[in-house]
């Protein structure tokens, strides 16, 4: 069976799921790159993978790929102005926030709902996004409420 599907009502129909804002972070050979990703999920508890999938024609595309570990942060629902720079192409994101230098060189950015460090264990073709598999090494998490994204729009859960 072969279908065809507008674009267009495709993505306005994926708009409708609603999902948890994370950004990625990593260092590549020139320097931190970093990323909003609003597709991330969890893959398998043992060994304990993710994924995120990433726009093969973002900027940070190929320094995150190629980088041998990243940082998922989690967003919390203050944190909605963290979505918004790393949503935006360049390295200047990181001269407007704060960060420690984290394992795999990874900028680790101020706590929201969780923070997971990943080695990379493999990358796969999703079409026109790259899927970012990562070995869960380290997590921290928080009690506070997460921000999510519905409808082209930021929200929370409470």
């Amino acid at each position: 069976m072969t279908a065809s599907v507008d674009p267009q009502e495709f993505r306005e129909t994926l708009a409708l799921w609603a999902s948890g804002v994370t950004v990625l972070t990593a260092r590549d050979g020139s320097g931190p790159v970093g990323m909003t990703v609003s597709s991330f999920s969890s893959l398998s508890l043992t060994p304990p993978l993710i994924l995120a999938c990433i726009d093969k024609s973002a900027k940070s595309h190929d320094g995150m790929v190629g980088a041998d570990g990243f940082a998922v942060h989690v967003l919390s629902r203050d944190q909605e102005h963290l979505s918004r720079l790393f949503a935006r192409p360049g390295e200047e994101k990181f001269t407007e926030v704060e960060t420690e230098e984290g394992p795999f060189g990874a900028a680790l950015l101020p706590l929201g709902v969780a923070r997971l460090v990943c080695a990379r264990q493999a990358v796969l073709d999703g079409g026109d996004h790259s899927i970012l598999v990562g070995r869960v090494l380290e997590v921290a998490r928080s009690d506070r409420p997460p921000l999510i994204y519905w409808d082209r729009d930021y929200r929370s859960a409470s």
